[in-house]
């Protein structure tokens, strides 16, 4: 299986993961790091990789759980929860550049996303879920852009905040929110 998170570097708005096992001989052809598709065409892939995947699983850690442990032991933590949701049989992990230490065998590849089908098919996955989950939460606070920005730092985004403040979904344990926090509150 192949396992991946997006959402690290953002400032509001959940850790998404995705757990992808592939057919062995099953190829999809544009499979790519998340980053490196547009929004079509993740979209169109993402339908690709549920349809022929074997088995896939998605982990969300909130942002309360993101504040507490910090940002890469959360990534850490979900991908191991994420595999372990896995029904089908586990017998090798690869993962982004995450080392894992869990009771399955396990590689963490620097530019996973771009070496392994089963990684990018996770990144793909989990980036679409994260963009749609971030779409939703922008109709229910539309004063802070994230259909735009998915939550990530942006001068419209920073500007957002220093008018109406943080909500629930940002990430108080980074810098930016922080420093506003820290500023709103002397």
């Amino acid at each position: 299986v192949g396992t991946d998170e997006v959402g690290r570097g953002p400032m509001a708005g959940p850790l998404v993961v995705a757990c992808v096992l592939l057919p062995e001989d099953e190829i999809i052809d544009g499979l790519n790091d998340s980053k490196k598709l547009s929004p079509k065409k993740r979209e169109q892939l993402s339908k690709i990789i549920k349809e022929k995947a074997i088995e896939y699983q998605i982990q969300y850690m909130s942002v309360e759980e993101v504040d507490e442990l910090n940002v890469y032991e959360a990534s850490r933590q979900a991908m191991m929860k994420c595999v372990r949701k896995m029904k089908h049989k586990v017998d090798y992990v690869l993962s982004d550049a995450m080392p894992l230490d869990f009771e399955f065998p396990c590689l963490s590849i620097i530019k996973g996303d771009a070496k392994s089908a089963s990684i990018a098919a996770a990144s793909i996955i989990a980036k679409v879920e994260r963009d749609n989950y971030m779409d939703e939460l922008a109709k229910e606070f539309p004063m802070y852009g994230f259909e735009k920005h998915k939550g990530y730092v942006t001068k419209a985004h920073l500007q957002a905040i220093k008018e109406h403040g943080v909500c629930t979904h940002h990430r108080v344990s980074f810098a930016p929110v922080k420093e506003i926090l820290n500023k709103d509150n002397n």
